[in-house]
């Protein structure tokens, strides 16, 4: 008796490496999107003068990049995270939690050390240059300032660099590329052994 056709298996088969393929071209469109991001934060990075401090979250993304300053009127809390120095040095980023109004927090790394350190800041004006906080409870982009230049006893920190930016999308399109490619070349070897004529038997 002739095998059957698995028609449905064939059509989930199929429809699985659509979705891998179409995965793997959203990758790639990802990947340009983040490489023209990359080079429009380059280009923020290149600009000389100062911008207005984001208030609002939607003005975050715009500020990126760019030189600022505000009053911290209040620094509620300082920390310590690990940080690179303007030469690379591997260290510590004295971090300083500021207030700027009623429910306003702001996140300034005032300036690098080797060794942990007690800084006595009380606050004030504070210049330097406008990097993400990461997302915030809300799910919105938070900035977060860059001291420049630090804070008396701090050396300066690694200046914010858009190509620090991951950009993998590449990679991903490729593995998306790669697991439809195998999933074709598996169930087409399952496909022929199961059509296969059997031998004939004497």
């Amino acid at each position: 008796m002739k095998p059957r056709f698995p028609v449905t298996a064939t059509i989930v088969v199929l429809a699985a490496v659509m979705t891998m393929i179409a995965l793997g071209v959203w990758q790639l469109q990802r990947k340009a999107w983040k490489e023209a991001l990359i080079a429009r934060y380059a280009a923020a990075a290149q600009q000389e003068g100062e911008v207005p401090w984001p208030m609002k979250p939607q003005q975050v993304e715009d500020a990126l990049y760019r030189r600022s300053h505000f009053n911290c009127a209040k620094v509620v809390s300082m920390t310590s995270v690990s940080g690179r120095s303007a030469l690379g040095d591997a260290g510590l980023a004295i971090v300083a939690t500021c207030r700027l109004g009623l429910k306003s927090e702001v996140a300034v790394s005032l300036g690098w050390t080797l060794a942990p350190k007690v800084i006595e800041w009380q606050g004030g004006d504070v210049h330097g240059v406008i990097a993400s906080g990461g997302e915030g409870p809300d799910g919105k982009l938070r900035p977060r300032l860059v001291a420049y230049p630090p804070v008396p006893g701090l050396q300066p920190l690694a200046r914010p660099d858009p190509n620090d930016l991951p950009n993998n999308h590449l990679a991903y399109a490729v593995q998306w590329f790669i697991f439809a490619a195998i999933a074709l070349v598996i169930y087409g070897i399952v496909l022929a052994r199961r059509l296969a004529p059997a031998p004939s038997r004497r």
